[in-house]
């Protein structure tokens, strides 16, 4: 008996993963020759020669500061973070464990793992959550789990690590611009987390873009398919529309945000100039083409509709904020 049409498919994509396996050794390269590794401590720690107490009770102090909608953001971002084994999962099941695609996966791992520690190690020592409640909702997301659409599709999982590690970028950064008003550590901190962010969305992208050199059709037919619209990895967390809309009316993050990330890549993988393509290539070639539309569509819509509205999170004391 032959080989399905998806059995087929998916076997030479994953030829082409290792045709690109030289390629990514170099990307590896140079993503570690360029980054300044760092840990929690190095930020969060008390200066040498200083008195740890004390630099914790300015540390709260400062913190106490930071209102509610920010700290909600800050809460969406932190949980996002702590769901690295589900993307670790994601990762090693479509990627392999025989080569240097599983060296990636464990440097990704290693250097994410640090994202979610330092929020953590912020938010214990500040104080600024119901830490059990930040800790139920981290259990419900984990629990829930991450179960992205992608049909053991390697394509597509790095059109959606592209896409989702700039988006995590921008919520990260903007964030750190909020708090540093208030907190300049904690916004430091979430500057650094924000440009490691930056560098494995370059990871991805260049990847993804050797692709598209190797298989324009079935690049396209996978970008296609993941363009539209992604799930953030804290989609199914209790309350995350809630989290997700308060980002939003903070500017942080939102639609609009996500429709100029798209733009974006349209123009760095240079979809609308590849030509030579197949068929099923030109009508996926069609079809990102139309998504900036419809995303501004959308993003118009909702901020028609918006109205003023209080919000309230059980993670931030439940106290009632009102936002524009």
């Amino acid at each position: 008996m032959g080989l399905t049409d998806a059995a087929r498919q998916l076997f030479e994509r994953i030829e082409v993963l290792r045709d690109l396996e030289g390629v990514v050794s170099g990307l590896m390269a140079r993503h570690e020759e360029k980054r300044e590794l760092w840990f929690p401590e190095d930020l969060l720690g008390a200066p040498a020669g200083t008195d740890p107490d004390r630099h914790e009770d300015e540390l709260r102090a400062r913190a106490a500061g930071i209102p509610d909608h920010a700290r909600a953001a800050l809460a969406l971002n932190l949980l996002t973070e702590e769901g690295l084994p589900h993307f670790h999962r994601v990762l090693a099941v479509h990627l392999g464990h025989d080569s240097v695609w599983r060296e990636w996966t464990n440097l990704w791992t290693a250097e994410e793992d640090r994202h979610g520690a330092i929020l953590s190690a912020y938010a214990r020592t500040t104080r600024i959550f119901d830490q059990r409640r930040l800790e139920q909702l981290q259990f419900e997301y984990l629990r829930r789990g991450f179960d992205p659409q992608w049909d053991q599709d390697p394509y597509r999982v790095f059109v959606y690590t592209t896409l989702q590690e700039r988006a995590t970028q921008q919520s990260h950064a903007q964030t750190g611009k909020v708090v540093a008003e208030y907190e300049p550590l904690l916004g430091e901190a979430l500057n650094r987390v924000a440009t490691e962010e930056a560098r494995h969305f370059t990871f991805y992208r260049t990847v993804f873009e050797e692709v598209l050199r190797r298989d324009p059709d079935g690049a396209l037919q996978a970008a296609s398919l993941v363009m539209p619209a992604i799930d953030m990895p804290a989609v199914a967390m209790p309350g995350f529309k809630e989290f997700a809309e308060v980002i939003r009316r903070s500017g942080i993050y939102g639609p609009r945000d996500y429709l100029r990330i798209v733009q974006e890549q349209i123009r760095a993988w240079r979809v609308e100039t590849l030509t030579g393509l197949g068929e099923a290539g030109r009508r996926a070639q069609e079809r990102i083409l139309e998504v900036p539309d419809r995303l501004r569509r959308i993003a118009d819509l909702m901020e028609t509709r918006a109205r003023a509205r209080t919000f309230q999170f059980e993670v931030v004391f439940n106290r009632e904020f009102a936002m524009e």
